[in-house]
């Protein structure tokens, strides 16, 4: 069953914001705002891992005087070793000065982790002891840039350096290397330090070489931002023999320059490339990205996102019949949450252009589950298992929509295939436990609660699960369940009663 997203409340470990203004911004321009972040900091990693990122907040610093000099007229804020609440309040900052027309670009450079087929910037105070801590300690990149989207910014820009290794792999069983590929709202331009699920060696210098390159570039007199990108891209790419290559993302739909000086100079000539086979740069990767090749790697599933920040329900559920059949009603009408909308129009856009675009099937039917649209998440969910029908997290998201709307059969059906694709894929066993306690298989619900508390014991909806079903069964030990549950999540109780389980 899937689960909320909880703001964790930690302490700040070092938080410095310089904020700027261009001194000579273009006058009548549109608003251009930039956030940088550098983290450096990351206390709770192996000592072997502090070494490259040394150079983290030297680098994101060099990008920020970059972007503020004259002739570029950025307003930046730059800020540095950032904790959890210290990142979230730094983009709320950002998102208020944000206007309708604006651009807005985003940096960091740090340690970053794919979780669930997206990318998490980790703030320095993270606890990433299993992948489902990394959506509540890390800030998805596709999450910041809806938030520009929805903000009214025209273009906007995101720069990631942090294809490092993933400090917390001995942690996470299932772990996946690099960054995800990226599904960006129209008008957005993203650049990656390296290939999705490609990582840079930790030695220093090809650490540093990305940010280098780009400051380089930036500097090319009235170059457009796509050509800025892709040519620090092939220098990188050929300086490397095609070890790293950045990765470039872009869906701009309006001519854009990091330079606002007249147009009376021509564009810069290509540089003279460095030594090296320059046929190792790839082609510019489009903004919508390949479905996966492999089910294996995991995508947003139902234990995230439909029960990340609880809708509030537009109609009570209905009363419990009794401890063998409890029943849902769906919601007699469906409010979407204002940020989500901009969201599901964009991805609306994306499937009338490619009908066959699985993973925006996929997400759509995220948004529409998450804002208890059961009927339209069904038919996503079906489309994309069409396309793939080997997709565990679909098959599993299906399964718990399902059972929202009372057709247990069919949703235990899916829970099992997911389970024979993953057997050890603990958002399913936790969904079909749910399942099974709502069907009345209550010794079945225990037991498959038990193994998803294997390999997750601190899982409240597994935990509150299995003590109602221990109860139902009469066995008294249930309550002890219930409130180890309640202390993780106490508002555990609450969900389970929104849909019918009591």
């Amino acid at each position: 069953m899937m689960m909320r997203l909880v703001w964790i409340l930690v302490s700040i470990v070092m938080v410095v914001p310089i904020e700027r203004t261009a001194s000579a911004q273009q006058s009548g321009s549109v608003p251009r705002l930039a956030l940088i972040i550098g983290n450096s900091n990351y206390p709770d990693t192996e000592a072997s891992l502090k070494e490259p990122l040394k150079d983290a907040v030297k680098d994101a610093r060099a990008l920020a005087d970059e972007l503020k000099r004259e002739g570029v007229g950025f307003q930046v804020t730059f800020v540095e070793d950032l904790s959890r609440d210290g990142m979230k309040r730094e983009f709320d900052r950002f998102y208020g000065k944000l206007t309708p027309g604006s651009v807005a670009l985003v940096f960091f450079g740090g340690y970053a982790i794919q979780a669930a087929r997206q990318s998490y910037i980790i703030p320095v105070d993270g606890q990433i002891w299993r992948e489902t801590d990394v959506p509540r300690d890390g800030i998805s990149l596709e999450s910041i840039l809806r938030e520009m989207n929805s903000r009214g910014a025209k273009v906007k820009i995101a720069i990631i350096d942090a294809s490092r290794r993933n400090p917390y792999e001995r942690r996470i069983r299932r772990f996946s290397t690099g960054l995800a590929p990226v599904d960006a709202p129209t008008g957005s331009l993203v650049m990656y330090s390296s290939a999705p699920s490609t990582v840079v060696s930790d030695t220093g210098s090809e650490q540093r070489l990305f940010l280098t390159e780009l400051v380089k570039q930036l500097r090319v007199a009235q170059l457009p931002a796509e050509e800025v990108f892709n040519r620090t891209r092939m220098f990188v790419s050929t300086a490397t023999q095609g070890q790293q290559v950045p990765w470039v993302a872009n869906s701009l739909v309006s001519d854009f320059s990091f330079d606002l000086r007249g147009k009376s100079g021509a564009v810069a000539a290509l540089p003279t490339s460095p030594p090296g086979p320059a046929s190792t740069a790839p082609a510019v990767t489009p903004a919508t990205p390949a479905p996966a090749a492999t089910p294996e790697a995991p995508r947003p599933g139902a234990v995230i996102l439909p029960k990340m920040d609880p809708v509030v329900p537009n109609s009570k559920p209905e009363p419990n019949p009794g401890p063998s059949s409890p029943t849902v009603a769906a919601p007699a009408t469906v409010r979407i949450a204002r940020e989500d909308i901009a969201a599901i129009d964009d991805l609306s856009r994306k499937l009338r252009a490619n009908p066959n675009d699985v993973v925006s099937l996929y997400r759509r039917g995220q948004l529409y589950a998450k804002n208890d649209d059961f009927p339209h998440a069904l038919t996503d969910f079906d489309a994309a298992i069409k396309l793939n029908p080997r997709d565990a997290e679909a098959l599993n998201n299906r399964c718990w929509v399902r059972a929202m709307v009372g057709d247990l059969d069919a949703a235990l059906q899916d829970c099992n295939e997911a389970l024979q694709l993953r057997p050890d894929f603990v958002d399913s066993l936790d969904s079909r436990g749910f399942v099974r306690l709502r069907i009345g298989q209550l010794q079945r619900a225990v037991a498959d609660y038990d193994a998803a508390l294997q390999l997750s014991p601190r899982k409240a909806s597994s935990l509150y699960g299995r003590g109602i079903a221990k109860l139902r069964a009469g066995d008294t030990g249930g309550h002890a369940d219930i409130a180890d549950a309640k202390a993780i999540d106490s508002r555990i109780a609450e969900e389970f009663a929104r849909y019918g389980v009591r």
